[in-house]
């Protein structure tokens, strides 16, 4: 027994080098993570539906995540990470005092802020969702209260995490979002039952300590112990704040798309929050497997790079890590255009989720496909500019196309009310023409618009500030375009020919559709970027020929816990 946990330990201590090892474990463990978080929402579906109680719990999140994210510029690994791996590279007494003053510095912003917010949640949920009734109001109060614990526990666990990634011991670190949705899935199967809707925002607050908790073992055997001090203002933690506050700008713009969206789906009819909320999270499936493993692989090391001032190995990572995110998330995005409906039907299709429910949020989630590769690149090539320590240029791209996004969404749903002809065809190119309020879609519309204005905004103008390889603008592009045009193509015919003899109407029949179309187009891509000799593939190919999972320890083991 003792032994066993010895595996397991080194294991979460493993230290993994290369973009593309740590970006497929990552990927690895982020499918494992939105397989849980899937798992979690076909729960809340089928014990709910796209209805009211719902729309109440999905409000509930917005206040606490904009606290969140007014926290990360003190406990954001990418404005954290390249200040702490050049206080490491001076010596480890100064990494050790710089970490214990962002964590002094963390505590105490965040018990003010929340103490602030907590007396004054009343008038702000009427902010949030001015469309609710008086009963839904009262539940989001008491709802919003009870996950003002889960910034503390969730800022706490990112502050870990820049010791966690700058030593490279990635896994650790990828199972933490798993565990948090472990927390959320006890609060729906166990304290739902006995405490009702405020079971749920309990299992959010147990998720987040979960999130905290796992990385704690392996973060006391690096021995960095930080410790409450007065010293929050020194030149390095100066630095980091005024590197993190442009970041967190930028990230509390988008909190505020939500919070706007939130309010103006309050409105609508109910369930159009849920319906929102459950389309984002599947679509960001592949933003997480893809963009956010890519962007957390490579940033450690365009960290290390800039502070070498080695800037032409720089724009090789940045170009290998793009190349790759368009190389996975541009069949992706074209098969969830394509199998929208079954993927829907698959993970929601229970309970008391309906089938407008379902034709709703597959219509959304197909909306939202559209935009996955920009919003993938956004995340890498911001991080590139952190890792850059060049943070103003994109956090005003983010905050321009925030406010885009808003008036977008604003000025297509006035739009929509006051024209029948423009409704009429919306409808019947998502094939809910018989639905009578479609206006969540033009959120969703919205926010996929300005994800691209936003991606390619910053693509223009990181090419002029640092410049790109052409073999990124292109044969990658071109081949990586003409392989998903085969794969969204092939995965249509698909659907057809497995239809014709798969009963769709049961759970089985429906995901075996979805699933063996998706895999022939797959496999057509993949005979494509063979033949063409894909640069991307056969990097993909070798990095699994690797075997990254038993990649060397940094340490021998030398304690267990019990």
């Amino acid at each position: 027994m003792r032994l066993q946990l010895n595996k397991v330990l080194k294991l979460f201590d493993h230290q993994i080098k290369g973009v593309h090892q740590v970006a497929l474990l990552l990927g690895i463990m982020g499918i494992l993570t939105k397989v849980s978080a899937l798992f979690r929402d076909r729960l809340l579906a089928s014990a709910f539906g796209a209805g009211p109680e719902l729309d109440v719990y999905f409000a509930a999140f917005r206040i606490p995540d904009f606290i969140f994210s007014l926290t990360l510029f003190m406990t954001a690994s990418a404005s954290l990470i390249p200040i702490f791996l050049e206080e490491m590279s001076k010596n480890e007494k100064n990494a050790h005092f710089f970490l214990s003053g962002i964590l002094t510095s963390f505590l105490i912003f965040i018990f003010v802020l929340t103490l602030i917010i907590f007396m004054f949640i009343p008038s702000l949920i009427r902010v949030i969702a001015p469309g609710f009734d008086e009963n839904q109001l009262s539940t989001l109060v008491i709802l919003t209260r009870i996950m003002l614990f889960s910034p503390l526990f969730l800022g706490l666990s990112n502050i870990i995490s820049i010791v966690i990634q700058s030593f490279q011991k990635f896994f650790i670190y990828a199972l933490s979002p798993l565990f948090y949705n472990f927390g959320i899935i006890i609060g729906i199967t166990v304290f739902y039952p006995f405490y009702g809707i405020k079971g749920l925002a309990w299992g959010v607050v147990i998720g987040a300590f979960f999130h905290l908790a796992i990385q704690i073992p392996s973060f006391i055997k690096l021995k960095f112990f930080p410790k409450l001090t007065l010293a929050i203002f020194t030149p390095s933690i100066k630095n980091a704040y005024l590197l993190g506050f442009t970041r967190t700008l930028g990230l509390s713009f988008n909190q505020v798309i939500f919070i706007v969206f939130t309010a103006i789906a309050s409105f609508f009819s109910a369930g159009s929050i849920s319906i929102f909320n459950f389309s984002n999270n599947i679509q960001s499936i592949p933003l997480s497997v893809v963009g956010v493993s890519y962007t957390v692989a490579a940033f450690p090391v365009l960290s290390r790079l800039f502070i070498r001032n080695d800037r032409k190995e720089f724009l090789v990572y940045v170009s290998l890590a793009l190349r790759h995110i368009i190389f996975w998330s541009l069949p992706i995005s074209v098969l969830f255009l394509v199998l929208r409906a079954q993927i829907v039907r698959s993970v929601l299709g229970a309970g008391a989720f309906g089938w407008t429910d379902t034709r709703l949020t597959a219509a959304s989630l197909a909306i939202f496909s559209v935009s996955i590769t920009a919003q993938s690149i956004i995340l890498l090539l911001s991080r590139a500019y952190y890792a850059a320590h060049k943070t103003l240029k994109p956090i005003i791209i983010n905050v321009l196309s925030s406010v885009f996004i808003i008036l977008i969404a604003l000025i297509f749903i006035w739009f929509l009310r006051r024209s029948g002809e423009f409704q009429i065809f919306f409808s019947n190119l998502f094939r809910v023409g018989d639905i009578s309020d479609i206006q969540i879609l033009f959120l969703a519309f919205a926010f996929s618009f300005g994800s691209i204005i936003n991606a390619l905004l910053l693509l223009k103008y990181f090419v002029k500030d640092f410049g790109l390889p052409d073999e990124f603008i292109s044969r990658s592009l071109r081949q990586n375009i003409l392989a998903s045009l085969i794969i969204g193509f092939t995965a249509y015919g698909g659907l057809r020919v497995f239809g014709a003899f798969l009963n769709t109407n049961t759970f089985l029949g429906i995901f075996f559709q979805g699933f063996l179309a998706g895999a022939l187009g797959v496999l057509a891509g993949f005979i494509i970027l063979y033949f063409l000799k894909n640069k991307e593939l056969s990097d993909v190919l070798s990095s699994l020929k690797t075997k990254f999972w038993r990649a060397p320890v940094i340490a021998e083991e030398t304690e267990t816990l019990v």
